[in-house]
């Protein structure tokens, strides 16, 4: 009987070997099966792989005419020697680069770059990287898993763990800014940049290192590769510079990124400019140029993309008629099917007008325009009843503090109320004897109150009846008490009023800079709006004594 049941486990230890053995087999083979078909698919993915790789189009003509060398940068000479003034010396800083879109932010931050690597000072290596990102792109996970920016550690739970994951161990992934290490950064859009990320950032810059972290992370775990143990320590090197670009304006981006970079102005590209692209781009794309087309193009281009892209339309028109030459029709034609509009050019006029001067402004990320100020002064049917109309201006304004918001006046309506006041105290006449419309033209409401010197003029001489030239302009804000006060963007609005035929500039004295003296109009500094009065209207000087004694009491009564 013994011998029986010891023959029978004997037996039965036989099969369940057997019935394992033969699983374990059946698991082999699989496996083989398995790696054998996944070998199969991936040399069909490769071969297709391969074979995408071997289609290549040809090259467009927005890349053939990408700048690669500074002297392929056109109109922003100001712009390169602040960056070089920043990048290329021994201690590079951060940057901001506020301007239009297109014209050669991100191409003179990658040309910089190579130009700074020539120069024995500079600390960029051969090796430095310009890392580029899209910061309305940048998406980051909230629980950490990844942050194609700062870099994130993969915790063995999540999918895709891989070799680490059933060991426990984190594994860090590296993000933009350790890729760029030694190298710049050129975050483009930077004002669309999460604010999580953006005070994320604000840390690396700070410590020129990531610090990682993982609840997942031992400093007693010996499973855990060294290399992951002195990143969690030491964390991953980010010593780069920051190039950050953006169409926004300066009180658009967060303060507190801000005041860690230098700030660089790109302008608008001029006609003249946006005409220069046009032709080199045309001879890049072995083109020819009938006559007028590339001052047409530059009627009709705001930026060098825009310009590229109208001079590849018009002549894969060209070529597909069998020609070279891109002629005044192929461009009109790519105008309209693109529903170009043309740029406003302004131009003052050439009449001395009644009630009508010249302000100045600035509009988006540093664009000067001609403000022309109108205003129309008649006596009021019942003295001390005259109605002031305003038209073309903000006349109200909300501010964000953070979760309270407040209205107010406008600023540029401040300015027109100074105005009046200044011009009782100064003349003795009360605005509300006069029936004075105030009017803006252009349809851009405006804000702000810079256009105070303006406004005062053109009440000052629709009021009194005296012409104004008009080749002349001016900004600045004016106080009740007579004074010139600081405006921005003083520089651009010399520009655009050089541009617009302007021979005379009045700014305000704390605006002066001695660079003005170089250009090619009148630059004019000055303190008070009896200085402008006296060089604008030319009165006589009876007058101009008596106006100056009544402002010199105001002047006076204000610093009591």
């Amino acid at each position: 009987m013994s011998l029986n049941l010891t023959s029978v486990f004997f037996i039965v230890q036989f099969v369940i070997t057997i019935i394992i053995g033969l699983y374990f087999y059946s698991q082999l083979k699989n496996q083989e099966v398995s790696k054998t078909s996944l070998e199969k698919e991936s040399k069909k993915k490769l071969e297709k792989l391969f074979r995408l790789r071997k289609i290549k189009l040809t090259e467009p003509l927005a890349e053939k005419t990408r700048p690669s060398t500074l002297s392929e940068i056109v109109g922003q000479e100001d712009g390169i020697k602040a960056l070089k003034a920043a990048l290329c010396g021994p201690n590079p800083q951060h940057i901001i680069i506020y301007g239009p879109p297109g014209v050669g932010k991100t191409a003179a931050a990658r040309v910089i770059l190579e130009e700074a690597k020539k120069l024995a000072v500079s600390p960029f290596g051969d090796t430095a990287k310009f890392v580029e990102m899209d910061a309305t792109t940048l998406r980051f996970d909230e629980r950490g898993i990844a942050d194609p920016l700062i870099g994130s550690v993969h915790d063995p739970i999540y999918q895709g763990a891989g070799a680490y994951g059933p060991a426990g161990v984190p594994q860090p992934k590296e993000g933009a800014v350790t890729k760029a290490h030694g190298g710049i950064l050129f975050i483009d859009e930077i004002g669309e940049l999460h604010s999580v990320q953006l005070n994320k950032l604000l840390k690396v810059l700070e410590d020129r290192k990531v610090l990682l972290e993982s609840s997942y992370y031992s400093s007693e775990n010996s499973q855990i590769p060294s290399y992951v143990h002195d990143i969690f320590k030491n964390g991953l090197p980010a010593d780069f510079r920051l190039v950050g670009a953006t169409t926004r304006t300066p009180d658009e981006i967060p303060p507190a990124i801000r005041s860690r970079c230098t700030e660089i102005f790109f302008r608008p590209l001029r006609p003249n400019e946006i005409k220069n692209i046009v032709e080199n781009c045309a001879i890049k794309g072995d083109f020819q140029l009938e006559e007028g087309a590339s001052d047409l193009v530059s009627k009709y281009a705001d930026n060098g993309r825009d310009a590229v892209n109208i001079v590849q339309t018009a002549g894969c028109t060209a070529i597909i008629d069998e020609r070279q030459m891109i002629t005044v029709e192929d461009v009109e034609w790519v105008l309209e099917s693109g529903h170009y509009n043309p740029k406003v050019s302004q131009r003052v006029k050439d009449e001395d007008r009644i009630g009508c001067i010249n302000g100045l402004g600035v509009f988006g990320t540093g664009i000067g325009r001609i403000l022309e100020v109108e205003v129309n002064a008649k006596k009021a049917n019942i003295k001390g009843h005259g109605k002031l109309t305003l038209t073309g201006f903000v006349q109200e304004e909300e501010i964000n503090r953070g979760h309270v918001k407040l209205k107010r006046d406008s600023t540029a309506k401040g300015s027109i109320e100074n105005v009046l006041t200044l011009i009782e105290n100064i003349t003795g006449i009360s605005h509300k004897d006069y029936d004075i419309h105030i009017n803006i033209p252009g349809g851009v409401p405006v804000d702000g109150p810079s256009a105070g010197t303006a406004i005062f003029c053109a009440v000052y001489s629709a009021v009194f009846n005296k012409s104004i030239s008009s080749k002349i302009a001016m900004t600045g804000e004016v106080s009740i008490a007579g004074y010139v006060l600081p405006v921005g963007g003083v520089q651009e609005k010399v520009n655009a009023a050089s541009q617009a035929g302007v021979t005379k500039v009045y700014i305000p004295m704390a605006n002066y800079k001695e660079s003005y003296s170089s250009y090619k109009i009148q630059v004019i500094p000055v303190n008070t709006i009896t200085e402008i009065l006296d060089l604008l209207m030319k009165k006589e000087e009876a007058v101009s004594e008596t106006i100056q004694n009544k402002e010199s009491e105001v002047l006076t009564a204000s610093k009591v």
